[in-house]
């Protein structure tokens, strides 16, 4: 593998990683969070349910990510992202 082609896996893992963050506050906020603030800091049922969110949200991304690398090893390719399961 190129340098060049390195950047680009690199660049692409990176935005991969940036979509699934942003996807992650949107739904987590959205689920978690009402819309008519209350109190300037979050309650104990909120903090519980945005931290069992994300739980959910990364065990998730680490099954799908396990699942593609095993793809992508079965076809004889290694174009899985290593590292986007973090």
């Amino acid at each position: 593998m190129s340098s060049s082609e390195k950047i680009a896996a690199a660049e692409t893992e990176v935005e991969m990683i940036s979509d699934m963050f942003n996807r992650l506050v949107q739904s987590c906020t959205m689920k978690c969070i009402p819309t008519d603030y209350r109190e300037s800091d979050l309650n104990k049922g909120e903090s519980v349910c945005l931290d069992r969110c994300v739980s959910k949200m990364f065990e998730v991304n680490m099954k799908v990510s396990e699942k593609m690398q095993e793809q992508a090893g079965a076809k004889g390719g290694a174009g899985g992202m290593g590292g986007f399961g973090m």
